[in-house]
Parts: C-alpha cells; structure tokens; sequence
C-alpha cells in the first residue's frame, strides 16, 4: 500500500535521522570520594567548591577538619537524584574490609545504596561512622570527644541548639520570599522542619482578616536540607520578626566572646564537629543579606575565624 501524496509531502517536513547509539555505560571510574552537595548561589566558576547550604556546607567542614583531603565535590546532581531526596551524599569507593553498621543489613536501608559493583553512596548520617572507618579512628574514643574537659563537650550541646535555634530563624527570615511565578517553575523539595517549629514559643495562628491572605512561602536553606517551605496559616507578625533578629544579635554577641581569641571553639585542642557547624552558619550569614551579616562583621575575631576555617575546607576539596 502506497503512501497517498499529500501525506507524503506532509512527511517530508518531518525527517527522520538515526544516529549511531550512545555507550550508555562509560568505562569511568571514581577516582575518590566524591560528595554531592548544593551549589554557591550565584557563584558558578570552575574553582567554587563550598556549597550555601548550611547542611552541605557542614558536612564539608566535618570532613575537611577531619583532616581528610582530595574530596571531589558535584554540584550538578539535583535533590530529587539524592537518597531520600536530601543532599549531601557521599560516593565513595566499595571497601569489602570495612564492617559498617548499615553492611549488616542484607536488605540494604535506604540511607545507603550500591551505585555500581565498586561503589557506594551514603546519606549525611552515615558520614561519621566512614570516616571513623577511613582513619581507623572514632572522636567517642576520645576522652569527652574531643572537648578539653566534661563541661565543654555539655557546653557545646547548648551551643549547636543555639545555632540550630536562633540563628537559623534569622537566617530564615532574612532570605527574600519566593514570587508566585518561582514557585510554580521550582521542582518540588523534600518536607522539613518548618520556620515555625523553630521559634519558641512558636507564632500564634492568624486569626479574623488575616486569615484570610495568603501565607508567606520560604525557598531557603536549612540544616535539613533545601525546602520550599510555605508557613500554613501562621503568619510571622512583625513583633515576632523583632524578637528573632534580637536574640540572633545576643547569639552572635555570645558566640564571639566564648571564641574570644582562641584557635577552636570552647578551648578545643583540635577542631570538634561544633567549629564544623559554626564554620557553616558564619559563612552562610557573611553571604546573606546585611541583615544577618553585620552583626558578624562588626566582629573582627569571627570575621577572622571563619576565614581561617575557609581556607582550610577550600583546600580539602577539588571539583569533579
């Protein structure tokens, strides 16, 4: 049966090629560990290699103040190709000799999976215990882990609250708020803890009118990863707002008389996993807006401090 003419000319408009098929499976090979992480906002050069978001930016500055170095670092996986859709994710050679907790599971937990046969990758809890692996050494080995004595390694519990805490809030609220149009083109992100759920106490609902409008919407960064997080029916007052910027002011004050003029936070002889989370929330903030970032600023010891700390996580790490 012949094809009638006028289909046949309409076919002519549309061509169709073959092409030779593409080797779906390329002969390469990890050449170390490799972390995933959130790229720089507004910063794409080739030589960018710390991520802004706090969570990612953290695990960095662990592994790096843990002395590890030559990390690759990819920051063209998107959220949505991590495990359980949260970044970082460590990739990192298959080590058979290593008895980790999760290699005791024969189902595989979900917070680790196999990339290939020589490769696996690892979520952000599974971080510590393959280093402590790497370096055949744990910091629970150590007497306080780490801190120079009972009370410091307590101290720092209150200040990794305070970060998470009063901090993060400001950070929150001095990110700009999403237009429409953004959160309809954005992809969807993973739940997390919401902005409400940090403030203590939290934010009365809106009542009568306001009730009515809509909410605010926040795209931001957190410590749980990168969330479009809409607020429901509370409504951040201004009052509310006040109190936030005013004790993430006393935060940061408190902050940068316990540093003081020491190497390490609370006296550490060596960097503990607080100064890996402080490191992240002060260089998050001094890339802010001036809102949060004066404060630090006015601060000469933790202006010095975290550019110090850059240099040292910079150095750990190469992009892929």
């Amino acid at each position: 049966m012949q094809v009638p003419g006028p289909l046949k000319t309409l076919f002519s408009y549309f061509p169709l090629y073959t092409h030779p098929p593409l080797n779906a499976k390329r002969n390469s090979t990890l050449e170390g560990p490799t972390i995933w992480a959130r790229l720089s906002k507004g910063n794409n050069s080739a030589d960018a290699v710390l991520s802004s978001d706090v969570e990612c930016l953290k695990w960095q500055a662990y592994l790096a103040l843990r002395g590890l170095s030559g990390i690759r670092v990819r920051f063209d996986v998107d959220a949505q190709g991590a495990i359980d859709g949260r970044l970082p994710n460590l990739h990192v050679p298959f080590d058979a000799s290593a008895t980790y907790s999760w290699s005791a599971d024969n189902n595989k937990k979900s917070s680790t999976g196999p990339i290939d046969d020589s490769t696996e990758l690892l979520s952000a809890p599974h971080i510590v215990e393959w280093v402590d692996a790497k370096l055949a050494h744990s910091a629970l080995d150590d007497a306080w882990e780490g801190y120079k004595d009972e009370a410091a390694k307590d101290e720092s519990r209150a200040w990794v609250s305070l970060l998470e805490g009063n901090v993060h809030a400001a950070l929150l609220l001095s990110q700009p708020a999403q237009s429409f149009l953004e959160s309809l083109l954005a992809p969807p992100s993973p739940p997390s803890t919401s902005l409400e759920s940090i403030l203590v106490p939290p934010p009365p609902p809106s009542t009568g009118f306001l009730s009515l409008l809509p909410s605010y919407s926040f795209t931001l960064f957190s410590p749980f990863g990168n969330t479009s997080n809409t607020t429901g029916s509370v409504r951040i007052s201004s009052a509310t707002k006040i109190s936030v910027f005013q004790k993430y002011s006393d935060a940061i004050k408190a902050l940068s008389e316990r540093l003081g003029t020491d190497k390490w936070f609370l006296g550490s002889e060596y960097p503990t996993p607080l100064d890996a989370l402080t490191f992240a929330y002060l260089h998050c903030i001094l890339q802010s807006s001036e809102a949060v970032r004066k404060e630090v600023t006015r601060r000469v010891n933790l202006v010095a401090w975290e550019l110090r700390v850059r240099a040292m996580v910079k150095a750990a790490f190469n992009r892929a």
